[in-house]
């Protein structure tokens, strides 16, 4: 099992789709980079959508990211599930 990465995004303009085909052409290319991606959503508030996914690591996070940085900005957290994290509190 890799690292879960929860990538929160902002369109760089009003989505249209050509935009939305070119992000799938993209998402397309993620399992030959090792990830994988766990869930998508719109949303509403700050951020116009959040990605769970999964990577090796967080070189290969990166790259991802990397892929879409013409149609969206973006912020990554690494996330550790809540029973790991927890047993790493004294």
């Amino acid at each position: 099992m890799g690292l879960i990465f929860v990538t929160l995004c902002r369109f760089r303009k009003k989505p249209t789709k050509a935009m939305l085909a070119q992000g799938d052409e993209l998402m397309e290319k993620l399992p030959g980079m090792g990830c994988e991606v766990k869930s998508f959503y719109w949303t509403l508030g700050r951020y116009d959508a959040v990605c769970i996914h999964e990577a090796p690591d967080e070189k290969a996070a990166m790259k991802a990211s990397i892929l879409f940085g013409d149609i969206q900005s973006s912020e990554t957290l690494v996330a550790v599930p809540a029973e790991e994290a927890s047993k790493l509190v004294d």
